[in-house]
């Protein structure tokens, strides 16, 4: 029997999506819900999964195509699976797309899709690369790692040039490459540009010490880690600091709809992360009812979501107010950009040994600037100021955050 494999429903506000990369080529067999095709929205990649057993006797769309909710991806004849692994000579030149190969013992070697999209780039086989990752999971420096490596250079030169719309020679060892940007790129654009010339943005500053806290860390992070099975961040302390704020300064907490101030009386945190497709800000619901240990487990649960692009919509919405870490890339102090509707946004930074005066005396303090983007729409000097202030104030004496005061 013929199955139509059809483009599923698409998360709410997003209108089409593009067709990133099949993993199966006509004349290949299929197992029920085995991973056939991603589509990339601008916001999260999705996965077709097979609805049956069998074998694909046509590709409808081609990779890069844009596709809409109910479109006809390709037919599927239902039926046995063939063990016999097809035949590559097969597949034509201009059919050929990044394929989860069966290893022999140990069953589909896992990718994600950015791995699966860089290998298709290079037109390389799974089997060729060593996974370092998790259950022998291939990672993008692994596959980067075999490019540089002796063994690419069995791969036909050919082979290994990047796909890409234009690319124009310069010089003898002078390239230019005409990418086009992904769906996420495009998406992440559009949505800075349009906080600029939408909020009066204006960012304000403040440093804090952060002594006590690495001390409390440091003091409970093993027996921390062995209760709760998670390891004791930074990022909890300020998440939790940041609420208590809210509370005293709910228009931080606030949006802009029209000519409308929302206030929420709840507190759903979105946190920057950044994954081989580019930034997300996933959001951690209710952060004022968890412990530390929820948040951190929360935390790391939508992190390695995002990076694996298996990610939700609905974990990328609905976000009141939203903390950016630039200090894990090194970043000493940034000008974070509203995410909008929110009415603010909370920078952290690189923790660095600075001389401070305490008590007239010069000392060493680990200390870390901090920066808060607000939209002075709604928002006035004042109310920012001391909203950061107040996150100051916890952090160096984090007794504040267990009392509430």
């Amino acid at each position: 029997m013929s199955i139509e494999i059809k483009v599923p429903p698409l998360p709410e506000s997003v209108s089409d999506a593009m067709l990133v990369a099949w993993h199966k080529n006509v004349g290949e067999s299929v197992s029920r819900d085995e991973n056939l095709v991603d589509l990339e929205t601008d916001k999260v990649v999705l996965e077709v999964p097979a609805p049956a057993s069998g074998t694909i006797a046509k590709i409808v769309v081609e990779n890069g195509a844009t596709v809409e909710a109910g479109d006809v991806l390709a037919i599927l004849e239902e039926g046995e699976v063939s063990a016999e692994p097809p035949v590559a000579a097969s597949v034509a030149p201009a059919e050929k797309a990044a394929v989860t190969v069966a290893k022999k013992s140990s069953g589909p070697i896992k990718t994600s899709p950015a791995v699966r999209r860089l290998l298709d780039e290079h037109d390389l086989d799974a089997t060729m690369v060593i996974g370092t990752g998790k259950d022998g999971r291939i990672t993008k420096s692994d596959v980067m790692s075999f490019l540089k490596s002796d063994d690419s250079a069995n791969v036909a030169p050919g082979d290994q040039q990047p796909a890409v719309t234009e690319s124009v020679e310069v010089g003898l060892e002078r390239t230019e490459q005409r990418m086009p940007m992904t769906r996420l790129r495009a998406r992440i654009a559009e949505r800075l540009v349009d906080a600029q010339q939408t909020a009066a943005m204006l960012t304000t500053f403040n440093e804090v010490d952060l002594t006590k806290v690495m001390a409390l860390r440091k003091k409970y992070r093993e027996s921390f880690e062995k209760k709760h099975d998670v390891r004791l961040g930074f990022m909890s302390f300020f998440a939790k600091a940041a609420v208590e704020a809210l509370k005293l300064y709910p228009v931080v907490n606030a949006s802009v709809e029209g000519t409308d101030i929302i206030y929420h009386n709840y507190f759903d945190i979105g946190i920057a992360v950044s994954s081989e497709r580019g930034l997300m800000v996933p959001v951690i619901r209710d952060v004022d009812q968890m412990s530390f240990a929820g948040f951190e487990s929360a935390l790391n649960d939508v992190a390695a979501r995002a990076q694996a692009g298996t990610i939700g919509m609905e974990d990328l919405t609905g976000g009141t107010f939203t903390i950016t870490n630039g200090g894990t890339f090194g970043s000493m102090m940034s000008t974070p950009i509203l995410n909008q509707p929110q009415s603010a946004i909370l920078g952290m930074h690189s923790i660095q040994q600075r001389p401070m005066v305490v008590d007239g005396d010069i000392v060493a303090r680990p200390m870390m600037y901090l920066a808060l983007t607000y939209d002075h729409r709604i928002i006035d000097g004042k109310d920012a100021v001391q909203f950061l202030v107040s996150i100051k104030d916890q952090l160096e004496d984090p007794a504040r955050l267990l009392l509430q005061v």
